[in-house]
C-alpha cells in the first residue's frame, strides 16, 4: 500500500514538474513578517519550482520582529537571519515599498499570480468606545511599541513622560508587560539595545515612577506568560504592589488554572511577588498589578485642557461557569487612578483592502485552513479561488512568532492540496505575468520598490550608526532616511 502512494506521489510531481517548468506557479505573498516569511519559506519547500515574491508596505522587512519585539529581547530576533535565507534565495524575492491598495490593488495581484497569501498581520488598534478617549496622553500600546522600536509611522508620537509620574496601561499580556518594562527599567540597561535613540533619550528624562498594569479579570485569567512576567519582576529598584486578597482563588478559578500550567506559573510568580515585603520607599519605581477593574471613562485634567488626568474605573466580579468562560461583570463600585500617560493595550486590529471578504466581528478574514472564503456563513465550498490567508489575518491577533510557523504549514498544505486538484494551475492554462508583470505596473506606475539588496544597504548603515554607540543598530526611523540609505 506504501509502495502505491509513493508511486503516485510521484507521478504526481513529474506531471506537475513538467506543467510547471512551462508555467511555473507564482506566488505573491503580502506582508513580510514572520507569517509571510514562514509561507514563503514553505511555499519553496513544497513548490521547487515555484516563484515567489513577498511585497511590504514599508522598505523594511521582517514585521513585528522589527517593529513588535521588544528591544531588550534580542534572542527572539534571531529568526532574521533564517527569513534573510528565505529571501535570498533564487526563486523569491523581496519588493519593499509596495501598498496593498494603493500601490496595487487585490485584483490586479489575484490576476498576475496564480496564489495571493495575505499574511499582513494587525496594524490598526481596538477601541474601547468610552467618554474621553481621545484625550491626549492616551495611545495605544501599538503606537507606543512603534515609537520605541523606530517604526516610521510612529516616529512623530511623541508621548508626553515629563509631566506626569504615573501611567495607567489597560490590559496584562505580553505586549502590555513589554510596555510596562520600557517605561521601569533603568536606560542604562536599555542604552545597548537596538532602541531608536530619541525614544532612549526620552525616557533617560522620563517623570514616570509608578506604573500600573490593570485588568478586567483576576490573576487566575492574567493573559501574560510566565517568561514575560518573571522578566518585568525582576527588574532592578522596582516596588512591585499586588493586593493579597485579590490572589485569592474561587473554585472555578482554581479548576481553570488545573487545566492550564502556564496560567498556574503565572499565578504563582505573582502570589511569591505579594509575599514579599516591600522596601518601605527606599525604590525610586513601582509597579502595581491591579486586578478586577475596567475602565468606564478617561478624566480631563483641569490644569492642561485637553489632556488626560486619571482613569475612572469600574470594579469587577467574575460571573459564568466553566474554565475560560468567566467574564468580568461590573459592580456599580467605582475607583479613580490619577495618571497623565495611558497605554491601551485591549488587542490589535486588522484592516480590511477592497475586494476582500472581512468578518468585522472576529477581525479576521473568513477562512478555512486558510483558504478565504467568499463571505462569513463559514461554508467551506464558497471559496476565493487562488487566495489565502496567514498570520493573525487568519486567526486574530494572538500568538508568538513560532505561533506563524505552524499557521503557514496549515495554509500551505491547503495550497498544496488544491494544486493536486487542478484548482490553480494546469498545463492548458496560459502563463501568468507573475514578478514580471507586477514590475512592470509598478514602474508604470513610478512605484520605487525597495528590493531585499536595498534592504542590505539600510541594514548595513544602521549597524554602523550602531557600532559607535555599543548597540547592535541605530535604527533609521524615517521615510526619508531609509529612501536615502536604500538609494545609496
Amino acid at each position: 500500500m506504501q509502495n502505491v502512494v509513493i508511486l503516485q506521489a510521484r507521478k504526481w510531481f513529474s506531471r506537475s514538474l513538467s506543467s510547471f517548468s512551462s508555467n511555473p506557479l507564482k506566488v505573491c505573498v503580502v506582508g513580510s513578517g514572520p507569517a509571510g516569511f514562514y509561507t514563503a519559506e514553505k511555499m519553496l519547500k513544497a513548490h521547487q519550482q515555484a516563484q515567489v515574491d513577498i511585497i511590504d508596505r514599508l522598505p523594511t522587512p521582517f514585521g513585528l520582529v522589527r517593529s513588535g519585539v521588544a528591544p531588550d529581547h534580542p534572542e527572539t530576533k534571531i529568526v532574521i537571519n533564517q527569513f534573510s535565507r528565505v529571501a535570498q534565495h533564487e526563486q523569491c524575492s523581496f519588493l519593499g515599498n509596495v501598498t496593498l491598495g494603493s500601490s496595487i490593488s487585490l485584483s490586479e495581484l489575484r490576476k498576475l499570480y496564480h496564489v495571493v497569501v495575505l499574511a499582513y498581520g494587525a496594524e490598526s488598534d481596538r477601541s474601547l468606545g468610552i467618554p474621553g478617549e481621545s484625550l491626549k496622553g492616551i495611545h495605544s500600546a501599538r503606537e507606543f511599541v512603534w515609537w520605541y522600536n523606530g517604526h516610521p509611522d510612529g516616529r512623530n508620537l511623541d508621548p508626553d513622560l515629563k509631566n506626569t509620574d504615573a501611567a495607567v496601561i489597560l490590559g496584562q499580556g505580553n505586549v502590555a508587560l513589554d510596555v510596562a518594562r520600557i517605561l521601569l527599567r533603568p536606560t542604562a540597561e536599555l542604552a545597548t539595545t537596538d532602541i531608536a535613540n530619541y525614544a532612549l533619550a526620552a525616557l533617560e528624562e522620563s517623570s514616570i515612577r509608578k506604573v500600573y498594569l490593570v485588568g478586567r479579570r483576576g490573576p487566575a485569567q492574567a493573559a501574560c506568560t510566565a517568561k514575560e512576567l518573571r522578566e518585568i519582576l525582576g527588574i532592578r529598584n522596582v516596588d512591585i504592589s499586588i493586593q493579597e486578597v485579590d490572589l485569592r482563588l474561587t473554585p472555578a478559578d482554581e479548576e481553570e488554572l488545573k487545566s492550564n500550567r502556564i496560567k498556574r506559573r503565572v499565578h504563582e510568580l505573582l502570589s511569591k511577588a505579594a509575599a514579599k515585603p516591600r522596601t518601605a520607599g527606599l525604590n525610586q519605581r513601582e509597579l502595581h498589578f491591579v486586578f478586577f477593574r475596567k475602565p468606564d471613562s478617561f478624566q480631563e485634567s483641569e490644569d492642561r485642557t485637553g489632556h488626560v488626568s486619571g482613569v475612572h474605573f469600574e470594579k469587577t466580579v467574575l460571573k459564568g461557569d466553566g474554565p475560560g468562560k468567566q467574564i468580568a461583570i461590573g459592580t456599580g463600585e467605582f475607583e479613580d487612578i490619577k495618571c497623565g500617560l495611558v497605554l491601551k493595550s485591549i488587542g490589535y486590529k486588522s484592516v480590511p483592502v477592497d475586494g476582500l471578504p472581512f468578518d468585522y466581528k472576529k477581525g479576521i478574514v473568513p477562512n478555512f485552513r486558510g483558504r478565504v472564503l467568499s463571505d462569513t456563513s463559514g461554508d467551506p465550498t464558497l471559496l476565493e479561488e487562488g487566495l489565502y490567508v496567514c498570520g493573525w489575518l487568519k486567526r486574530g491577533p494572538t500568538g508568538i512568532v513560532a505561533t506563524n510557523l505552524h499557521c503557514a504549514e496549515e495554509t500551505v498544505l491547503s495550497i498544496s492540496e488544491d494544486i493536486e486538484k487542478g484548482m490553480l494551475i494546469s498545463s492548458a492554462a496560459l502563463p501568468k505575468p507573475g514578478r514580471e508583470g507586477l514590475l512592470q505596473l509598478l514602474q508604470d506606475r513610478d512605484v520605487r520598490i525597495v528590493s531585499f539588496s536595498d534592504w542590505e544597504k539600510i541594514d548595513s548603515e544602521e549597524k554602523r550608526l550602531g557600532s559607535s554607540r555599543n548597540k547592535p543598530r541605530e535604527k533609521l526611523s524615517t521615510w526619508d532616511e531609509l529612501h536615502k540609505a536604500a538609494l545609496e
